[in-house]
């Protein structure tokens, strides 16, 4: 077993061993979950919480955003605090430093903060400048946006044009996505040049059509990389419409049935699976510790990936973590 994953063994086991059961959790604890936006990666997520709220007894009110932004989650946040029940929000903010504000003033409200996926300020819970949020619980971004770069990198021979494209500014996921892969196509493959990123604002079809204008404007466009759900379908699609695929190589981050289809017909050559049921399980194990008067919960859980190419993606282990969402 890795080092990461008995970390998280470990994390696991200590909150289970310290979270009340059945109906006397249940009278204890209201979570309220609030997730980024309505698509694959936060439905599975939805998923965990509710495995977890079912498994441990206690409440969930779940809000989800139709549409991603400050401006789409901040009401949905308010009403939530105003409904004067909740002691617990798990939530994915949809800008590092707008939604520092609105989430504090759920916590003066006296209800406690856990982030997921993504995290105010600098993510740095300890030593930064927000340290309100009991815990970061999601991927290590710049890690993830590495191993993108260097899977592109592969797939287009170490060198030509790539591009990025991206969902939202000042989003700590996709920014941090970003950073690592700029930064191992700067060190590591010098022959690669990177154009990017563009915000699609979590709109595929301006994704499409944004990948499909560097499409026709860089005839020697090698690969692009998607850096979420929407940002690598509609990037997918492009190509797929131009009749590039196999020619123009994509690396998606978040591993949607679409991106996976994309792979098995030769046009993404690597998906990289984050693991949003854990996260949602983890936030809700960890709300009903801190309930339960836990004090050693770690500020930051980084919940890993699982590199998906056309190699491995009918192996079990691996596809398992392909996005699964529940049938309505």
């Amino acid at each position: 077993m890795s080092k990461k994953r008995l970390y998280l063994a470990l994390i696991t086991a200590l909150v289970l061993a310290a979270v009340p059961h059945g109906a006397a959790a249940q009278d204890k604890i209201k979570i309220g979950f609030l997730p980024g936006v309505v698509d694959p990666f936060y439905q599975v997520m939805q998923l965990g919480v509710e495995v977890a709220a079912k498994d441990l007894g206690v409440q969930v009110v779940t809000q989800i955003p139709q549409t991603w932004g400050v401006e789409a989650q901040t009401p949905i946040l308010d009403a939530m605090v105003a409904r004067g029940d909740l002691d617990y929000i798990v939530t994915a903010p949809t800008d590092k430093d707008q939604m520092i504000g609105p989430l504090k003033a759920a916590v003066d409200a006296g209800i406690k903060v856990i982030t997921v996926d993504t995290f105010l300020g600098d993510g740095d819970y300890v030593n930064g400048p927000v340290t309100f949020p009991i815990s970061y619980i999601g991927s290590d971004n710049v890690e993830g946006g590495r191993i993108s770069a260097r899977g592109l990198a592969k797939a287009t021979g170490g060198k030509g044009l790539v591009y990025i494209n991206s969902t939202n500014p000042n989003v700590s996921s996709v920014e941090g996505r970003e950073q690592g892969f700029k930064e191992v196509m700067e060190k590591e493959f010098p022959d690669i040049k990177v154009l990017g990123p563009d915000y699609n604002l979590d709109d595929q079809n301006k994704a499409a059509q944004q990948t499909a204008a560097v499409l026709e404007r860089e005839a020697d466009l090698a690969g692009v990389f998607g850096t979420n759900v929407f940002s690598a379908q509609g990037a997918g699609t492009a190509v797929v419409n131009a009749g590039l695929g196999g020619h123009v190589q994509v690396v998606a981050y978040d591993a949607t049935q679409l991106a996976i289809e994309l792979m098995n017909n030769g046009v993404v050559s690597l998906v990289l699976a984050q693991k949003p049921f854990d996260m949602g399980y983890l936030a809700v194990q960890f709300a009903a510790a801190d309930a339960a008067g836990v004090t050693s919960l770690p500020r930051r859980v980084e919940t890993g990936f699982a590199i998906i190419d056309k190699d491995n993606v009918k192996d079990p282990a691996i596809a398992r973590f392909i996005y699964q969402v529940p049938a309505k």
